[in-house]
């Protein structure tokens, strides 16, 4: 392998020139005929026995060029990578520019791991959000409670806001019903916004035992195409109005909702927790001020293809969630009325920061030697094994030790960074 050029484009974008040569694909054409020849029947052999010169006299000597260099490309790219310590973060577009029995030349573009240039990341200075917790703050929690422990129960009058209305629908569009459009005796929360806009409205004022037709239209950006922007009318069919009955909040709501004897000790509880819970959601979210600040004073410039693949697996990790939840994403979909192409442009902004805060936090991590030490992995993986009751031979089958040695070493450089900044309180 010869590494003729190596240039280097915008946006971190890389082209090289390689030349392989005879010796390297010599061999690679003979493995190319040992195993298109299974294939080929040539009058005169059994199949598979055919001599290689026989064949390249029937169709030429360029036969087995493009299974050849199938064989001989991903040894040569690697090996180029590695003489010119290039990263690439996708597959490379590769033109063949030359080729003949003495070797072929290839040109190979793609997208190269950006190079970051710091700026300052010690002795910042970010909002930190208070963690004051008012008694309008408990009171929203315990009424949170009684939601959750309230009962519902049948009422004889109009449906309002925040009842459940059981109903059959089904919808059509010109006269015809469509798919996912019907359902019966589907409790529906009026005010949720769980069905399509306008829906739920029109259904606020009904008694039970009534029926009616009303009007909506699908959002322009809904995931069925054949549904988007399109009028449609709904049959509706009241069965029933449920409201919810609230429990009293006294010492028996206490007692019975939590293993304490007041109503007063609840309280108290509540607010220690929510205390507990927005300290630590200031400590993440004076964090992450510190590190756009990191990532603002540096320079760095991220290919669009990384960008691409971070949105990826952000939308992959909310596909996760939405399951993990018993539902199908498809379905999550079609009920939101949006499409996966929506979800991963909107993933790109989140994606570029997590990339940019996960670069600079690389870029530390390097430019003050932090290292993590073979105790330092034991010791975190002991925990891991401590926390779901493996024990740290089990751990270590499922983790890599340089994996979990990484993620010691960016807690170690974010903590470089938390340690020197100084603290502004949000109003």
């Amino acid at each position: 392998m010869n590494l003729k050029n190596v240039e280097k484009h915008e946006k971190n974008m890389v082209t090289v020139t390689v030349e392989v040569g005879k010796d390297e694909f010599a061999p690679a054409i003979e493995k190319a005929y040992k195993k298109q020849v299974k294939q080929m029947k040539i009058p005169g052999f059994r199949p598979g026995h055919a001599p290689r010169k026989v064949i390249e006299g029937m169709y030429g000597v360029e036969i087995f060029f493009d299974e050849a260099m199938n064989f001989a490309f991903p040894e040569a790219y690697q090996a180029a990578l590695e003489e010119a310590k290039l990263e690439p973060v996708e597959h490379p577009q590769v033109e063949v520019t030359e080729v003949s029995a003495d070797g072929f030349t290839f040109k190979a573009t793609f997208a190269n791991y950006p190079e970051v240039k710091l700026g300052e990341y010690k002795g910042l200075s970010a909002e930190k959000p208070s963690v004051e917790v008012s008694d309008e703050d408990v009171e929203k929690k315990l009424q949170q409670m009684r939601e959750r422990n309230a009962r519902l129960v049948s009422v004889e009058r109009e449906a309002q806001n925040g009842d459940t209305a059981v109903i059959d629908f089904e919808g059509k569009k010109d006269g015809v019903p469509f798919d996912g459009g019907k359902g019966e005796s589907y409790p529906l929360e009026l005010g949720s916004g769980s069905f399509i806009p306008g829906f739920e409205e029109q259904i606020v004022g009904m008694k039970a035992g009534e029926e009616k037709d009303i009007d909506v239209t699908f959002p322009e950006d809904y995931q069925a195409e054949e549904l988007a922007g399109q009028p449609v009318v709904f049959s509706i069919k009241l069965h029933e109005v449920k409201a919810k009955d609230m429990p009293e909040l006294d010492d028996e709501f206490a007692k019975d909702v939590s293993e304490f004897d007041t109503l007063e000790e609840l309280k108290a509880d509540l607010r220690k927790k929510e205390e507990e819970s927005r300290e630590a959601s200031a400590k993440q979210a004076f964090e992450n001020n510190l590190m756009e600040l990191v990532a603002e004073n540096m320079e760095c410039d991220i290919p669009e293809a990384m960008v691409e693949n971070q949105a990826r697996r952000v939308v992959d990790d909310y596909k996760m969630q939405v399951q993990s939840q018993g539902m199908r994403f498809a379905d999550y979909l079609q009920m939101t009325g949006m499409k996966e192409a929506d979800l991963l442009d909107s993933a790109k902004e989140p994606a570029l920061r997590q990339l940019r805060g996960s670069l600079a936090l690389e870029a530390i991590i390097k430019a003050e030697g932090i290292e993590a030490t073979e105790e330092e992995v034991d010791a975190e993986m002991q925990k891991m094994a401590d926390q779901y009751g493996l024990s740290l031979e089990d751990v270590k089958k499922y983790l890599r030790s340089a994996d979990v040695e990484e993620q010691i070493k960016r807690e170690k450089a974010l903590k470089l960074v938390v340690d020197s900044a100084s603290v502004k309180v949000a109003e």
